[in-house]
Formats: structure tokens, sequence, C-alpha cells
């Protein structure tokens, strides 16, 4: 697939705008959300700084304020005189309406009050305003009834009878102290210091965690003190005001995992005597930012898009010429001159060094073929005809040898070693009939070798010791097929003439040049006018006479007729053969590596 320049060209470009774009993307993206969680962190934090501070000033209105209403000789001649049973009602009413303006002058020096009033509890309640009210309703009303038996103190956001009865009635939050005693058991008079519930919420409202999060004032228990109603109606909030609770620390954040498979992030800070917390999702967070990189996918698809379309683009002016250049040359090499011509159009107008490279290899096949058509032509099929003779000569011999092999063994009823043969034979003829293939692999020889070796073990026995040695890599090189095994053939043969036991050794070293191939037995040798008379044949490259040789006379001068042929020059031997102390021979091929598919 990739072999094409254009299908490289455009993965490519695929590959570059895929990388560069994630990369930048996700990259920006991280470290967006970081710069953003980072800014979110600080910015709630120090925007709860200033809550928390707002609400300590707030808080210190109520309690100065509620001191001084304790504290005031006003406050305590009223709750003497609403005490004596001596007084009358009309001293009793001057001395309410004396509070009520002490209240309302007291309420008027604090911004953040809105009202104090104070209740008694046969059913009287004083307020700001000259309200003087015998109204025993506040008795059933929750706040009281929950100071009386709970004692507590801080009431949270509710509808005030008194703030009813103003022009806009609007939920406050209330202070409750007794007057007189802090025990509520004894008390005879309770104060309740109003403060708008706007007051607090306001400024909180200011606060911003991305566009959904949510801030809530909180008491110690976690229970909301503003009407945030959507605090109640969510339990993934109720479950991170408890993540919050157990954190002993003054402030800071929590990252909590919700029901939505992300984190929700938990701003905290605890006052004095509420709790500021800030929740918002990551997903909420981040939304603009997962738009935005949703956006940069999508742009990315689209320049991917355009990319490949200009790519092909691109491409087809280069591609397209050099992969028929390609092709022709594929055509030159399984020798198609022809089909390489047609591959490249004539009289192409030059524009750029591709159609120059195209222009010239044509020019170049033009003059290869009438070069080869007259000069080399007549030669090459000369020799193409000598060597596969010289290849089909190996095989009838061998077959003939073989069979001899196979009716003694009948002969003898040696029926195990006649099926061993039969067996070897066919893995030989196997390989012998693919005579299409000059080359083979060396590996593949030396199979074939060691296919014949086993014949001829079974042949001679205990009379045959015959050894191969192998150095360096086998697997890379390839060699002219049918080499080894009429040497062997051989030296065997030549071996038995004069010895009862035929030794014969092969050795093979792959160099990083050459192929070295020693076959060394101990027979009587070759006359040295035979070896004189072999290098003069190898010189004259006429090998007519070994073609018209008989059938039992053939092997080594047609294993160095077919070397001459096939490597030329670069093909050389050695011949040693002392009299009667056998003989060495070698072959030096030079190195042929495999094409790998």
């Amino acid at each position: 697939m990739f072999y094409s320049l254009k299908n490289r060209l455009i993965a490519s470009f695929v590959v570059l705008l895929v990388l560069s774009f994630g990369t930048v993307s996700f990259l920006l993206f991280n470290e967006s959300r970081s710069i953003v969680r980072s800014y979110i962190e600080s910015s709630a934090l120090e925007k709860m700084d200033e809550y928390g501070s707002y609400i300590n000033m707030a808080l210190n209105q109520i309690y100065d304020l509620s001191s001084l209403v304790y504290n005031s000789d006003v406050t305590k001649s009223w709750d003497i005189a609403l005490s004596d049973p001596s007084l009358s009602s009309g001293e009793k009413m001057l001395s309410n309406i004396e509070l009520s303006r002490f209240l309302t002058q007291t309420t008027n020096n604090y911004s953040g009050v809105s009202s104090v009033s104070i209740y008694r509890p046969e059913g009287l309640w004083i307020s700001i305003g000259n309200q003087v009210v015998a109204d025993k309703e506040f008795l059933e009303e929750p706040w009281y009834k929950d100071f009386m038996q709970n004692g507590n103190h801080w009431v949270s956001a509710h509808n005030d009878q008194v703030e009813s009865r103003q022009s806009k009635p609007y939920q406050v939050v209330s202070l409750l102290l007794p007057i007189g005693t802090f025990e509520p058991s004894l008390y005879k008079s309770v104060m309740k210091v109003n403060v708008s519930v706007d007051f607090f919420l306001e400024p909180l409202k200011r606060i911003h965690l991305g566009d959904s999060g949510t801030i809530f004032l909180l008491d110690q228990n976690g229970l909301p003190i503003l009407s945030q109603h959507e605090y109640a109606s969510d339990p993934e909030t109720i479950r991170n005001v408890e993540a919050v609770k157990t954190v002993r620390a003054r402030q800071g954040v929590l990252y909590v995992p919700n029901d939505r498979g992300m984190n929700d992030i938990v701003v905290y800070k605890k006052l004095n005597q509420w709790l500021l917390v800030g929740i918002v999702s990551e997903q909420d967070l981040y939304a603009k930012l997962y738009t935005l990189r949703n956006s940069i996918i999508l742009f990315t698809t689209l320049l991917l898009l355009c990319a490949i379309l200009v790519a092909t683009w691109l491409s087809h002016g280069i591609t397209k010429p050099l992969s028929r250049l390609a092709s022709a040359m594929r055509s030159v090499q399984k020798g198609d001159f022809a089909h390489a011509e047609s591959r490249i159009p004539a009289d192409q107008i030059v524009r750029n060094e591709v159609g120059y490279v195209t222009s010239t290899f044509r020019n170049m096949v033009e003059q290869l073929r009438h070069h080869i058509k007259t000069e080399f032509e007549l030669k090459l099929l000369r020799q193409q005809a000598e060597y596969k003779a010289l290849l089909l000569q190996i095989n009838p011999h061998f077959l003939f040898n073989t069979l001899e092999l196979m009716s003694s063994l009948s002969m003898q009823q040696r029926t195990g070693d006649t099926v061993k043969v039969i067996e070897s034979l066919g893995k030989m003829m196997r390989f012998s009939l693919r005579i299409s293939e000059d080359l083979v692999p060396l590996q593949e020889e030396l199979t074939y070798l060691k296919h014949y070796v086993s014949i001829l073990q079974i042949r001679f026995g205990e009379r045959l010791d015959i050894s191969t040695q192998e150095e360096g890599d086998m697997d890379s090189r390839q060699m002219v097929k049918f080499i080894l095994q009429p040497l062997v053939e051989n030296a065997v043969k030549y071996s038995f003439l004069h010895q009862t036991i035929a030794k014969v050794v092969i050795r093979i070293y792959s160099e990083p040049e050459q192929v070295r191939l020693i076959v060394e037995d101990n027979g009587p040798g070759i006359a040295e006018e035979l070896i004189q008379r072999l290098y003069a044949e190898s010189l004259s490259s006429q090998f007519d006479h070994i073609l018209n040789t008989g059938s039992r006379q053939i092997g080594l001068r047609n294993v160095l007729a077919r070397c001459q042929l096939y490597y030329g020059a670069r093909f050389s031997f050695t011949i040693e053969s002392p009299q009667d102390h056998g003989t060495r021979i070698e072959l030096i091929l030079p190195v042929q590596q495999m094409l790998t598919k």
C-alpha cells in the first residue's frame, strides 16, 4: 500500500496534520484546563476571603447591636416595668413605646440590621417603628420553639411577622438572645435581631464559579442559612458538603467524584459561625473548553480533507509519471522493453526534474533495446542455451545412478532403505525440476546435498565417511544450483577405486565478498595434465565438447562450465591433487545477495 509515492505523500500529510493539531489541541486543552482550574481556585478563595470578611463585619454589627440592647438601661427599665404588677397598663405602655423608640434609634445606627424585636412569653412583642403588639401567634413559630427546646440562637432564612407588616416583606436571618439571662429556661424576654437575606445574598451572588457554579452559606451542621432552595434538592451537593465537614483545614479545594463520571470542584472556607462552600462540576466549568476542543477537531477534520485533496492534486503531477517510470523499470528488469516504452509517453514536454528523468529513461530504454538487438542478443541466447543444456545434462546422469541404487536395494530386499531412498529422491527431483531458476538460496543447495548424502550413506553404509562443515551466513546468499552434488559424487566414486573406505570432507565458507566451496577426498588424485586441461578449458569458454561427452564422464567439467557461463571472470577455482594423496577442489563464487520481497 505504501509503496506508492502518492499514498505515502497523503499518509504523511495526514500524520503530520493529525499529530500537530492533535498535540496542539491536547496541550492547549490541558493547559487551558489547568489555567482555568488554577484561576477558579485562587479567584474563588480570594472572593471567599472577601465575603468572609463581609460576614464577619455583619456578625460584628449584629453582636454589637445585641450587646448594646442587652446592656441598655432602657431595656433594663422596660423589663423591670413589665415585671412590676403595681404599675398601671398605661405606664407599661409608655415603657413599651420608649423601648420601641430606643430599638428604632439603635437599628438606624447599623446598616446591616433590618429590625430588632423583643418578645415576652405572655404574648407581647415590641419592635421598631412604635410596634407594640399583643399577639401570641409567635409562640407557635418554628424558630421560637427551636430556641426554647434546643437553644439554637441562629435562625436561617424565614418570613418574620415584623417584616410582614412592612410594605414589602422579605426573608430574614435572625439572632435570638434572652434578655436578663443566658439560660433560655429562665428568660423573661427574647431579643430577635433580623438581617435581610438579601444583605448576605447579594454580595454572594457576585462570586462566580464558572457559569453554573453555586456558593452556599451554611451553618455548622451543613444546613443552608440563606434561601438557596437548590441545596436541599441536590444529593450531590449534600455529599460534597459532608466531604468538606470531614476536612480539618480552614479553607481549600476538594475534588469529589460525581455521578457523571467526572469530578465536582468544591471550594470551601470555614468561618467562625458559618461555612462557605462553592461547588461546580468540571463538565460545567470546562464547557467552553470542550466546545473549543470539538471545534478544533472539526476544523482539523476539514483541514485534513482539504490537505488530502491538495496532496492528491500535487502528487498527481509527481506520482503519476514516477509510477509509470517505476512500472517501466520493472519491465526493463524483466526484459520487456516494448512494455517499458509503452508506459512512458513519447514527445513529452519536459516541465520539471521528473519529466526530465522520465524522458531520459525512455531514450535510454530505446538505445539499450537497439544495442541488445544488434550486439548482444545472439550471444546471450547462445549462452543461455548452453547453460540450460549443461543443467539438463546433470538430472538424467544423477537419476541413472540413483535408479541403479534402488534396483540394487530392491534385489537385496532392503525395503526400509529403499523407501528412504525414494523419499530423498523425490525431494531432490522436486528441487531439480525447477530448471527455470538459475540461482537458488545457498541453504536450499545444502539441503539438496544432504538428501543426496543420505542416499550415499544408505548405499555404502560404514564404508563411506562423509562430513560437512559450514561457516558464515547461509540464509541470505544465493548460488548457481547443482554445484556440490556432482563434485561429491565424483569424490565418492574415485575414492572407492583405491580405498575400501571413502573419506569426503565438504566445507562451505560464506564470506563478505565471496562464497568458497571445498570438496576433499582420499582418492588416487587427478593427473597434472588433466588439471592443466581444465584450466585451459575454463579460459577458452568453449563447452561443446562437454555436451558431447558420455553421461558417465560428466561432473567436474559440467560444474566448471556452468559457473564460467554464469559468473564469467568473477568465478575462479583451484585443484590440488598430489599423486595418491586425494584431491582438493575449491570453487570461489562471487557473493549473490537474496532479494527481499
